[in-house]
């Protein structure tokens, strides 16, 4: 398990990047980081792998202390793995070279079956033997994870892991990775911007802001009731409305555009095409607000809307 006890950091001479920050992870558990750039997500992962000392606090893997360069000539964990956005890969060496890395060459045939099975979870079995020089930045970042997993870590800290893959690629990536790693018992902390890598895959949620955690959850918990629209508009665009003397923060499909008399209404502003439906922008009370409806609506046409149910009883 690991327990990060009221750690805090700051880079010279700047202010502080991280302040007060406690949590525990399980073996096997999934934690998902987010927040806006800068806040200190990647930060908060140098630290967990051993890369940078904190100003206060400490941090266990079960009952080993996690120490930073000052105590360790060569920092970092044996037992976790890191992959960073800058990947440091081997470039004029192969796809399968590079994940066979960290594998004994003692046991060939284990090291090439373990090498077979990675390069099927990042699907790249047919891209093997390429060199690594001349692979799209994507591909680098699946080679990475792979590489990464060879030696199967007790803990998986992942920055930003899908950033540079395609969109067709990239839902079946996270499927196959965060079932490999469960089916592993590998505990992971991924850091990122993008709310799909959370809703479908992690078992907790944290939100980092100005220095410190304002929210720390289930991912369908911070969903469904967020506490401010800060943390709401990770997942999706919001609207922050006062209905009956009450702030209520909604989403877009938790409004809902009727044909009937209401006594919410506004003029269309904008309207986006988003494939299965339309993002209709609407002005109401000199504010603009997002409405998911299934066709186009034409533009400064005054629309009547509702909230679905149960959205009062946020």
């Amino acid at each position: 398990m690991l327990q990060v006890n009221n750690i805090s950091f700051t880079y010279s001479s700047k202010e502080k990047t991280l302040e007060n920050i406690h949590f525990t992870l399980q073996k096997g558990e999934h934690l998902c980081v987010m927040g806006e750039s800068g806040c200190g997500k990647s930060t908060l992962l140098k630290i967990v792998y051993g890369l940078l000392d904190v100003d206060n606090g400490n941090l266990y893997w079960d009952k080993t202390q996690i120490l930073g360069p000052k105590h360790y000539l060569v920092p970092g964990m044996d037992f976790f793995k890191y992959v960073a956005q800058d990947f440091d890969l081997m470039p004029f060496t192969s796809v399968s070279e590079n994940i066979k890395k960290f594998l004994s060459r003692f046991y060939p045939e284990e090291a090439e079956n373990r090498t077979q099975e990675l390069l099927e979870v990042i699907e790249m079995t047919k891209l093997a033997g390429e060199k690594v020089k001349n692979l799209s930045g994507g591909q680098q970042q699946r080679v990475a994870i792979a590489r990464a997993l060879a030696k199967e870590p007790e803990l998986l800290l992942l920055d930003e892991p899908f950033s540079q893959i395609d969109n067709f690629k990239k839902n079946s990536l996270r499927r196959r990775l965060f079932t490999y790693l469960k089916k592993k018992n590998i505990a992971c902390i991924v850091a990122t911007h993008d709310g799909n890598d959370t809703l479908s895959f992690a078992d907790t949620m944290m939100v980092i802001r100005n220095c410190q955690i304002i929210a720390y959850d289930s991912p369908s918990n911070l969903y469904k009731y967020p506490k401010e629209k800060y943390v709401a508009s990770l997942f999706d665009d919001v609207n922050e409305l006062i209905i009956n003397k009450q702030t209520l923060l909604l989403y877009p499909n938790q409004l809902k555009i009727i044909e009937a008399p209401s006594n919410l209404e506004g003029n269309v502003l904008n309207t986006y095409f988003k494939g299965e439906y339309w993002l209709i922008e609407v002005a109401y009370n000199n504010q603009s607000i997002f409405i998911n409806h299934f066709e186009n609506i034409e533009h400064k046409k005054t629309v009547n809307f509702k909230l679905k149910k149960d959205c009062l009883n946020q």
